[in-house]
């Protein structure tokens, strides 16, 4: 395996243990799934492309997204195929499936329960469904999973604190935070202030995406008012040199999805991307898929992409691979044993010993 010091090759890095830690599951189907559920619903209208050729070439024009709304708008092709309990549980076991074969050992799936009730399902037998999935991955493949709950920034807060509360019901069952996904524009984190302190209150550890496609404060408003403990995005926190001392100093960590940044056009190109600050400023730092299916992505190939294009040497996105284990949302002496077993894999800077924390 190569030196820390050294250039990397795509293997090394498939190689590597990783966890991904932002990771939506309606944007992270398979396409032939996508196919075979729109056959079997009956709802081939909701497909831009009837073959796996012709579904992969239409979905490309994602990249064409002029804004994080737009990016959004695609999720209409997956979101109405994922209204059944089969459906769901497919597809969570599909996903743990794929990234257990690029070696993701640990992974945190997010998403809105409230979206996939549109065919009469309870939000309970949506969460059900999930966790079933999930679990049936984990038995069969050497993953560890978790469930993020998101309430959505273009809903009512109404419709926020009934997906907080349904979070907080399965804390102890599979479900470890709570989020805030949507548009920014127009929909600051405060105003779902009384969901986020029902979480809080129930001991649900926190992220939300902020400052992705708005400036920073909106990360100011998910840590100070919501009390986020990691931030999705977060790409305008180095127009605020003082914030982004506090995340270093506080060591909260930024969730980071390059090639969706990219796509959004909150940044025009991987060279222009702040993760290179951010690295050199020690602001904790993890990278992760976003929609593995949207921006035709993963864990590998977006490491391989912060280490080809944003002048992330070897040293540094070993760091940041194990950020992914050292941030995440579990209980301590659980991620400790995890992180422990992943360390051996890795090669170790010369004379240089890594903290577990």
């Amino acid at each position: 395996m190569a030196s820390p010091s050294t250039e990397l090759r795509r293997d090394d890095i498939l190689s590597w243990p990783k966890a991904d830690l932002h990771c939506h599951l309606d944007g992270s189907l398979r396409l032939e799934t996508m196919l075979e559920l729109a056959d079997a619903q009956g709802k081939p209208h909701v497909l831009p492309g009837d073959t796996v050729e012709a579904l992969s070439e239409r979905l490309q024009a994602v990249d064409e997204s002029e804004t994080l709304e737009a990016y959004l708008a695609w999720f209409r092709t997956t979101i109405p195929l994922l209204q059944t309990q089969d459906a769901l549980q497919r597809v969570a076991y599909e996903l743990v499936a794929d990234s257990a074969a690029e070696n993701v050992r640990y992974l945190e799936v997010r998403y809105a329960p409230i979206v996939h009730t549109e065919g009469g399902l309870s939000l309970n037998a949506v969460n059900n469904a999930v966790l079933d999935g999930l679990q049936r991955g984990e038995e069969d493949f050497d993953v560890t999973t978790s469930l993020i709950i998101c309430g959505l920034r273009d809903r009512y807060e109404s419709a926020s604190m009934r997906q907080a509360e349904l979070a907080a019901e399965y804390r102890h069952r599979g479900v470890v935070a709570f989020d805030l996904a949507g548009g920014e524009a127009g929909n600051p984190p405060k105003g779902h202030l009384h969901a986020f302190y029902h979480a809080r209150n129930h001991l649900l550890n926190l992220t939300i995406h902020a400052g992705e496609s708005w400036g920073p404060d909106s990360i100011r408003q998910a840590l100070f008012y919501c009390g986020a403990h990691r931030i999705g995005h977060g790409i305008s926190l180095r127009e605020d040199p003082e914030l982004m001392q506090y995340f270093a100093d506080h060591r909260i960590p930024l969730e980071i999805c390059p090639t969706s940044n990219v796509q959004t056009h909150v940044v025009p190109s991987l060279e222009a991307h702040p993760i290179t600050t951010y690295v050199e400023e020690n602001v904790p730092v993890t990278v992760n898929t976003d929609n593995r299916l949207f921006s035709r992505t993963t864990v590998t190939d977006e490491l391989w992409r912060v280490h080809r294009h944003c002048t992330i040497d070897a040293s540094q996105l070993r760091e940041i691979a194990l950020n992914g284990f050292r941030y995440a949302f579990l209980p301590y002496a659980q991620k400790q044993d995890l992180l422990r077993s992943v360390l051996d894999a890795f090669p170790l800077p010369a004379s240089q010993d890594t903290p577990l924390w």
